[in-house]
């Protein structure tokens, strides 16, 4: 339990709690913009709302390339939710879902599963290539020799990637909220420290948020790359 927490939790735990009120809000925002949406917009909310997508496209089209643009909602998806689950930690009343390892491993895993589908779907079972390395110039017996070792280490090289995504985002928002928690207990000599720690909390929600899809966006443009 967390009497802590401002919101019903209805029996559910703080984090799975938190997390589907994020998706309910982000639902709702989406459906009530959208039925709004301009030709040339002229309220702030389209405006900002725009620039902020385009920004996440360009970047999306700058590392996945030309055939990642189809993509783009689903690494947009991720971006957004993952900041704004960030950020809810900075709110007294609430806390970040991404604090929670299990939230984190479950974007990992589904970021995981995402590349090998989008890979396998690209390329068919060629896309398998992947796994032996660039060996593909090798002399014949070497070849033989090699494949079993590349095989291995591009296997473990694979399953170690939803590991680090996830304990990377975990670690990074619980560690801010540790040290949160320490301020609020020496709250009367730590008022400077507190407010930098926030300050310190907004520029790390927004970076974590930026690094999980960065490495996702190359991980599935990776998978969109020609086996060599």
């Amino acid at each position: 339990m967390h009497p802590e927490i401002i919101l019903p939790l209805f029996n559910l735990p703080a984090h799975t709690a938190i997390m589907l009120y994020i998706i309910l809000c982000l639902g709702l925002f989406s459906y009530f913009v959208s039925r709004r949406l301009q030709l040339v917009p002229n309220g702030v909310v389209q405006s900002i709302a725009e620039l902020f997508v385009e920004g996440i496209k360009n970047l999306v089209e700058e590392t996945m390339g030309h055939h990642g643009k189809k993509y783009f909602p689903f690494i947009a998806t991720f971006g957004i939710y993952i900041l704004i689950s960030n950020i809810l930690g900075l709110i007294p009343g609430l806390l970040p879902p991404t604090a929670n390892l299990n939230t984190t491993a479950g974007l990992a895993v589904i970021v995981f599963i995402a590349t090998h589908v989008i890979g396998i779907k690209e390329h068919g079972f060629k896309y398998l290539k992947h796994f032996i390395g660039p060996i593909g110039g090798l002399p014949f017996i070497l070849m033989i020799v090699m494949t079993p070792l590349m095989i291995f280490v591009e296997t473990i090289s694979h399953l170690v990637r939803p590991v680090s995504l996830s304990l990377r985002l975990f670690g990074n928002i619980m560690g801010h909220e540790l040290i949160v928690g320490v301020l609020l207990l020496l709250m009367h000599l730590a008022y400077p420290l507190l407010a930098l720690s926030t300050a310190l909390g907004v520029l790390v929600a927004f970076i974590q948020a930026f690094i999980f899809s960065l490495l996702s966006m190359m991980y599935i443009g990776s998978a969109l790359e020609e086996a060599h």
